[in-house]
């Protein structure tokens, strides 16, 4: 009997969020934070980052807008799609990274439904099933 494998062969089930003031954990596999700020309180040490991909964050003007509206999530939500329709480079890279691993999108705010973590993991199941189908397969 073959082996069971370790993760999903359908790599977009490889992706998680969570915050980063939860406790770290081995199946969280690469934990990737995904804000453009260091998130307060945290050292480095606790919170076991793979990697801090910023540049994949909102943009600072577009974070700002939201924090001040916040009641506008379908908006943020939209114009934070069209930032990441500018960043193919760096989708190809966490894509890729996934092929290995678990991969956990780790955030600071508070809100755990709507945050540019929630709209990053949406919007790299969308990118990876529909525009590179059968790239990362």
């Amino acid at each position: 009997m073959p082996p069971v494998p370790l993760h999903s062969d359908d790599l977009t089930d490889r992706f998680r969020t969570k915050r980063v003031y939860r406790q770290p954990r081995t199946s969280d596999g690469k934990r990737i934070l995904v804000d453009r700020l260091w998130p307060r309180g945290v050292s480095k040490e606790r919170a076991r980052l793979h990697s801090w991909v910023k540049e994949i964050a909102p943009s600072n003007e577009l974070r700002e807008w939201f924090h001040e509206n916040p009641d506008f999530w379908e908006e943020f939500r939209d114009r934070y799609m069209l930032e990441l329709g500018h960043k193919t480079d760096l989708l190809s890279e966490l894509a890729t990274l996934s092929e290995d691993d678990i991969i956990t999108f780790v955030y600071a705010s508070r809100n755990e439904e709507q945050n540019n973590a929630v709209v990053l993991l949406e919007y790299l199941h969308n990118w990876m099933t529909k525009d590179m189908r059968g790239k990362f397969t």
